[in-house]
């Protein structure tokens, strides 16, 4: 067993050592990275791959949507031909996410439902997409039941999108202190301002103006922090927030 381990901490850092190299890091990581196989990776990791890991996650998130604005159309058009040529579940799942994105959540969910049948009945994720497009399209009770569902079935699923569904969907539903309880989590979790710059709103709506510019202070200061295409992409929530700080 410790020679399996130690065979494993050195696959690591050989792991690590060529993505020093074909990054340009230091040499002096390959040094450390192979004098202290264990600790070294560990380092390597925090202090470098992690880093540049969230970094293309973000530069990819970017990318998209600059390829949403100067082709708005784009994935629901590509989305609704691989459907009409072939509707498998992926190609309806495909098309009810483009749906959704341009604001067609009625037309998403039918495709939704046929989605989440057979061997998909019970795939959390596109039950997590079925209760958005339920939501979007008026019926949180629907969305809220569903996603007590899929919570029941699947404990240990998690997905930020998903927990804003249902945040938002039991806030639909009139059960502020469930709301609450959901909104207070989201927002220190949830990546981005979208789930800071609804419950502000929310906490407004329900006569707590002091709390709802509360955080809408606190998430404008957040939102100087952080890079300039992050602030591009939540540039709708961030104008949400303005108007509830002032």
């Amino acid at each position: 067993m410790h020679i399996l381990g130690l065979g494993l901490h050195i696959l690591v850092a050989i792991y690590f050592a060529v993505h020093a190299i074909r990054s340009n890091q230091g040499l002096y990581w390959l040094f450390i990275l192979f004098m202290f196989p264990l600790l070294g990776s560990i380092v390597y990791g925090v202090a470098i791959w992690l880093p540049e890991m969230r970094q293309s996650y973000t530069a990819r998130r970017a990318g998209s949507a600059v390829r949403r604005v100067l082709d708005p159309n784009r994935e629901l058009r590509e989305a609704r031909e691989a459907h009409d040529h072939t509707a498998t579940v992926a190609n309806r799942t495909r098309l009810g996410q483009a749906l959704l994105a341009s604001g067609q959540a009625e037309e998403a969910v039918p495709l939704l439902r046929a989605a989440a049948q057979g061997l998909y009945a019970d795939d959390p994720d596109v039950l997590a997409q079925l209760a958005r497009a339920e939501l979007e399209s008026g019926d949180a009770a629907a969305a809220r039941d569903r996603l007590d569902a899929l919570i029941a079935a699947h404990p240990n699923y998690r997905s930020p999108t998903a927990h804003l569904t249902y945040a938002r969907a039991v806030a639909a539903c009139g059960d502020q202190a469930k709301a609450q309880e959901e909104f207070e989590v989201l927002v220190d979790s949830f990546p981005g301002l979208e789930a800071r710059a609804r419950y502000a709103r929310l906490l407004a709506d329900w006569g707590e103006p002091e709390r709802a510019q509360a955080l809408a202070t606190e998430s404008l200061a957040k939102a100087r922090t952080l890079p300039r295409h992050s602030r591009d992409l939540d540039r709708n929530w961030i104008k949400q927030l303005q108007g509830l700080a002032e």
